[in-house]
């Protein structure tokens, strides 16, 4: 044995690491069923308390029936903020009937000329009003974060309390997280000029979020 594996032996020995099988186990297992810390209380009605939240944020928030009736809400908000009928949106809600709404939307990434951009999420936090957005191929994260205008859709059914619930959601839905993993909560904004709020500094200043689905 070497002096250096000598010393390390020693060091081992005294911080009680000599089962390293035994060690890496316990790793795994508190990887796999982490430890929640503590929560705070919340009412049943994640729907109200997410909306509230998210006004609080400087979001606005309109609740629909179900998913046919999101265009149409699209088209009635683009209409009340002066904005043009076109937009770009990402691919798990291109697919709805937006000229039926008589809105120009297309499918793809978005660009600088982009004024309005629609995209789903993959689930909402009730705690805070945040939406949590994956990034993938039908999922550009440029959607919600390029255009002035970020309209969001969010099924009711996607409501979690908890960020803890939003990670433990992702783990038992994707298993491995996604290039990106993206936190919305409201317009983008800074305060770093004279401590005077501004925004759409870094992102869109208008963050406008469709409930889909009735409540029970």
């Amino acid at each position: 044995m070497s002096a250096r594996e000598e010393i390390l032996q020693r060091v081992r020995a005294g911080l009680g690491k000599r089962d390293a099988a035994a060690r890496r186990a316990a790793a795994e297992a508190c990887l796999s069923d982490p430890a929640r810390g503590p929560q705070p209380r919340m009412a049943s009605d994640l729907v109200a308390r997410f909306a509230d939240k998210a006004r609080s944020l400087a979001s606005s928030v309109e609740q629909v029936g179900d998913m046919a009736a999101v265009p149409a809400a699209v088209a009635r908000y683009l209409t009340a903020q002066g904005l043009p009928p076109q937009a770009v949106a990402t691919g798990d809600v291109a697919g709805l009937d937006w000229a039926g709404a008589g809105l120009e939307v297309a499918a793809r990434v978005a660009v600088d000329a982009d004024r309005t951009g629609i995209s789903g999420c993959f689930c909402a936090i009730a705690e805070t009003g945040t939406l949590m957005l994956l990034s993938g191929p039908r999922t550009p994260a440029s959607v919600s974060l390029l255009p002035e205008t970020h309209i969001a859709v969010v099924p009711v059914g996607r409501l979690v309390a908890t960020m803890e619930d939003a990670f433990a959601l992702l783990r038992a839905e994707r298993g491995a997280l996604p290039r990106a993993v993206n936190f919305i909560s409201g317009p983008s904004r800074t305060g770093d000029i004279e401590q005077t709020i501004v925004l759409g500094a870094h992102g869109p200043c208008r963050v406008h979020l469709i409930l889909c689905g009735e409540t029970s």
